[in-house]
């Protein structure tokens, strides 16, 4: 038996052992993130979707394999991702002519209107995120998140 008394629902809060950890930390925005982008952005585009879209954008015929790594997909994700795109007509995959294993991925019509739209929305919740931050602090924190990000990527592939 323990002597310790129970939490009160009003009174619980999360150990300080718990919010003392990074991960746990990275955890609450990530929810808090997801939330405010299915408010403010597109409830039927998914971040990895408008990640998606952005990068083929950028590099319309690139493969969808290189597109996982870049957009931080694994493949089996990033096949599912560009399979659901494909269906609602945002994208077309095209077999490789060097290697019928390849599919290339091209923005529709309908896939650059909807991530125009989808942007602008993208880029005022941005801004809404980082209201806390003046310029320069918002850069050095985005540098911050960058490094990290990259850091944790490493330690989970075992490099």
């Amino acid at each position: 038996m323990s002597d310790a008394q129970p939490c009160s629902e009003a009174a619980a809060r999360a150990p300080a052992v718990l919010t003392a950890a990074p991960g746990y930390q990275v955890r609450r925005l990530y929810q808090a993130y997801l939330a405010a982008w299915l408010r403010e952005v597109d409830p039927v585009l998914t971040g990895p979707q408008f990640a998606v879209l952005q990068t083929v954008q950028e590099c319309p015929g690139r493969d969808q394999r290189s597109l996982a790594a870049a957009v931080a997909l694994d493949t089996s994700t990033m096949a599912d991702v560009a399979r659901r795109l494909e269906t609602r007509r945002l994208i077309t995959r095209r077999t490789a002519a060097d290697d019928g294993r390849r599919k290339l991925l091209y923005l529709t019509e309908v896939g650059e209107d909807l991530l125009r739209e989808a942007d602008h929305r993208a880029r005022a919740l941005d801004r809404r995120l980082m209201e806390p931050f003046g310029d320069t602090e918002h850069q050095s924190f985005l540098h911050t998140l960058t490094s990290l990000a990259d850091h944790w990527a490493g330690l989970a592939s075992g490099s």
